[in-house]
């Protein structure tokens, strides 16, 4: 009879788009992602969007209540959207750190916040959303935009968002979600796994990167699920704005 003791144990899995990998290589392979469409984000994400990605991240500072004095970490903050409003909006005595798993993204974004003149208020970090690098109770705002759908473990991910905010601070989650219309839906699929790819393949050079960024929108938690996650993970008034018939959601929560 075998000794238990010596029986390897199966390496817990996880998704990446639609397939099934061993959690410790997810984060690998998301970054091989980034690390092919960083030059040509922003770009793609005109197109992708029709431009309207930034009326998304322009609502998202709205209900951010982002003051002069506030420090802000905008996590996944990639090429720095929201970064330089940020930036902006909190001066000369605030901060924001803009905080990007992703070593291609994160240059991408200091380069171009670099060559814009960015404020001497803004940090460059590179860190996990799973475990952030910062003390408790550090930030008055917290925002990921389109970055929780790539964490691996979603719940400790909200649970660190949650830790370095102060109380009364806020967390804003800005991520791609469940359309409410069914027709739309429909739509927005044929869009997704046809369209999508093909300018990826056109415009980057890589339509599989864009067909897992498809994929990854699709197992991504809906709307009310996302909502109970981060009730669940300790934050109060917890409320979501579905924008473009649910395409996308911005979820906000409140640290006690």
């Amino acid at each position: 009879m075998s000794d238990p003791r010596n029986t390897p144990t199966e390496e817990p899995v996880t998704h990446f788009g639609y397939k099934s990998v061993p959690e410790s290589q997810k984060a690998e392979k998301v970054a091989e992602v980034f690390h092919s469409v960083a030059a040509k984000y922003d770009l793609m994400n005109d197109l992708m969007s029709g431009g309207i990605h930034r009326l998304w991240k322009r609502f998202t500072i709205e209900l951010s209540g982002a003051r002069p004095g506030n420090r802000i970490l905008d996590i996944a903050g990639g090429t720095g959207d929201l970064t330089r409003q940020f930036s902006r909006l909190v001066g000369p005595t605030g901060e924001v750190v803009l905080a990007d798993i992703n070593a291609s993204m994160l240059k991408v974004g200091r380069d171009r916040l670099l060559d814009n003149g960015a404020a001497g208020n803004i940090r460059f970090v590179q860190a996990d959303a799973e475990k952030l690098p910062f003390p408790d109770n550090h930030f008055n705002v917290v925002t990921i935009a389109f970055g929780l759908r790539n964490v691996t473990h979603k719940e400790d991910a909200i649970a660190s968002m949650l830790r370095v905010l102060k109380p009364g601070g806020r967390l804003l989650v800005l991520e791609f979600s469940k359309p409410t219309n069914p027709l739309f839906a429909k739509a927005y699929d044929a869009y997704s796994f046809s369209l999508l790819p093909l300018m990826g393949k056109l415009i980057t050079n890589d339509s599989e990167s864009y067909r897992y960024l498809a994929e990854s929108i699709r197992m991504h938690p809906d709307q009310d699920t996302l909502k109970a996650m981060m009730v669940t993970a300790g934050f109060d008034r917890v409320t979501y704005h579905n924008m473009t018939g649910g395409v996308v959601a911005l979820h906000r929560g409140i640290k006690p």
